[in-house]
């Protein structure tokens, strides 16, 4: 198998823009964030969480809707990785709700905090070790960069908090997650909550495009 791509070159994984080299980026800012977390306080403290959040949560959605599919057919053990990292992404998305509902110096924040930052670490050695060199065997440079391009895309339009309405898998991630990317991106703009009635709003309206979809997709495969 592939090495890790953490030891790679930038040439090695198809160049800067390849979705390997662009993985690997967050994964980096991801570990000096998580760093800096630790060492700052006050409102910097805050600062840097915040930022983590919001890189966490456009990355995660990124890897779900672009490359995870890709991974699941070309890659002989690629449903059982790509449902390992869902379900770490899934205990990620609980934590950190549960955190952003507590209030800053609240010692159980503190603890919920660091075992999501412990569970983003082991998600980074999980993708790098044995998920993403699966991706670089089974396609070519060209089409790393390719897939770089698209990932860039859903990352640009995806949420930055986390939402339990929003499932791990296309198409039904992208049926909700992307209109609810609008309040996440609104909220970050504006430092705090852009008014609970259209976070509602747009929750509703997302169950029910989820709703219609479902129905749909069985009506399509009925016999």
């Amino acid at each position: 198998m592939t090495k890790t791509i953490k030891e790679q070159t930038v040439g090695q994984l198809g160049g800067s823009g390849s979705v390997l080299a662009r993985q690997r980026r967050d994964h980096t800012d991801l570990d000096r964030l998580m760093g800096h977390y630790a060492l700052a306080g006050g409102d910097e403290r805050e600062r840097v969480l915040k930022e983590v959040v919001q890189l966490v949560f456009s990355h995660a959605f990124a890897e779900e809707t672009v490359l995870w599919p890709v991974v699941r057919r070309s890659a002989a053990d690629g449903e059982e990785l790509t449902s390992r990292v869902e379900e770490e992404h899934q205990e990620i998305n609980d934590l950190i709700a549960e955190v952003e509902r507590l209030s800053p110096g609240d010692p159980v924040r503190e603890v919920k905090i660091e075992r999501a930052f412990s569970l983003i670490r082991q998600d980074i050695r999980d993708e790098e070790d044995l998920l993403l060199p699966q991706l670089q065997e089974a396609v070519d440079a060209g089409r790393l960069r390719r897939l770089g391009a698209v990932w860039e895309a859903a990352r640009l339009t995806a949420p930055t908090h986390p939402h339990p309405v929003v499932p791990r898998r296309p198409p039904g991630n992208a049926v909700l997650g992307v209109p609810l990317s609008g309040y996440d991106r609104s909220r970050d703009l504006l430092g705090g909550p852009v008014g609970q009635g259209v976070k509602k709003l747009l929750s509703w309206a997302a169950s029910l495009l989820y709703a219609a979809f479902t129905a749909a997709r069985r009506l399509r495969d009925r016999p």
